[in-house]
């Protein structure tokens, strides 16, 4: 990899809105649609948007109540077979959480038939789908939500080269840079806002995808329509990618430090100004977030050199669209580079 040529990784982002759609309504027992008895269409959205760190409300209301009954939240996706992935159960009085949203999550409880689920705190695994389920031992009836952590997509790679992780390594590095695997939706999403990448990357299912907008010859061929790419599933110990990493808001901020600085310096000055260098996913949040636009090549934390640009002008990348740019991993002796600094 040539240290100073720039690999000019120009990233789209994406947001999601509120989006009034229909909820999914069946019969747990009999596994066909059915028109509701005791619970309400959601109200207003089936789909609920918010960022990491926030908190939020699943809405799910009774219409009334039978004598006996309980009220089971569970999360659908991702999916683990043969384990049921309960949130929280209540019988109208007690309420008991479960696994690792329990701790964040109550009932709101508005009004006594309101059995709406309160999350706090959010995290980017809360992201998927979410089934409030009323058991009653005769006609048990259940509505789906949506919950969608706001965020970008990001493609990562190792700083040995191109395909170098197997699916636990591409999520222990995302992991690394303040981010989770992306899922196929979230990926989808950002190929829908100008996300264009040629190289193949791991999403949290096991599965390989790269996005191309414009197809070209070494990319797939110049023939194929654009759209996301697929390998399939994948041995996830013994096949190679990339990944594909999902991030969102963060508590803290980045700064950038002009001074020519090598790797060991920049984490020197930063520390020096009580912070850290900053994770791939924390700068990726600030530009899509905050609106950082720098110039500037600087380190960050993996040991490699990026800068973000919300505007794009000449000799920034000389790109039309606003993104990330990246130096990759230069060597870590060159004092030729700012720090991008966590705090």
């Amino acid at each position: 990899m040539n240290n100073i040529a720039v690999i000019l990784a120009a990233v789209t982002y994406f947001t999601w809105t509120y989006t009034p759609i229909s909820a999914v309504f069946h019969s747990q027992r009999q596994g066909v649609h059915k028109k509701l008895r005791y619970l309400l269409e959601p109200p207003v959205y089936a789909e609920v948007t918010a960022r990491r760190g926030a908190n939020v409300t699943l809405p799910c209301l009774m219409l009334f109540k039978p004598p006996q009954y309980k009220v089971k939240w569970t999360k659908l996706e991702p999916l683990h077979r043969g384990v049921e992935n309960i949130v929280l159960i209540t019988n109208g009085q007690a309420q008991k959480g479960y696994g690792l949203l329990g701790p964040r999550a109550s009932l709101r409880r508005a009004y006594p038939l309101d059995a709406s689920l309160r999350i706090s705190n959010l995290e980017l695994e809360d992201d998927g789908r979410f089934r409030c389920e009323l058991v009653n031992g005769i006609e048990d009836e259940s509505v789906v939500l949506t919950l969608r952590i706001e965020g970008v997509v990001f493609p990562y790679q190792s700083s040995n080269g191109r395909y170098q992780f197997n699916h636990q390594e591409a999520k222990e590095a995302c992991h690394g840079q303040d981010a989770t695997l992306a899922t196929y939706k979230q990926l989808y999403r950002a190929w829908t806002e100008g996300l264009d990448w040629c190289n193949a990357g791991w999403l949290n299912d096991g599965t390989v995808h790269y996005p191309i907008l414009h197809p070209r010859s070494q990319c797939g061929g110049e023939k194929l329509h654009a759209g996301i790419r697929s390998y399939g599933p994948k041995d996830k110990t013994r096949d190679y990618f990339d990944a594909f990493c999902f991030t969102s808001i963060t508590a803290g901020y980045v700064f950038f430090i002009g001074s020519k600085l090598n790797f060991t310096e920049a984490i020197e000055v930063c520390r020096e100004k009580g912070a850290e260098l900053a994770r791939v996913g924390q700068l990726y949040s600030a530009w899509h977030f905050r609106g950082l636009d720098r110039c500037n090549g600087g380190w960050l934390y993996d040991g490699s050199v990026r800068f973000p640009i919300t505007n794009p002008r000449k000799r920034c990348g000389d790109l039309h669209e606003p993104g990330v740019r990246s130096f990759g991993f230069p060597s870590k002796n060159l004092r030729l580079y700012g720090a991008y600094c966590y705090r």
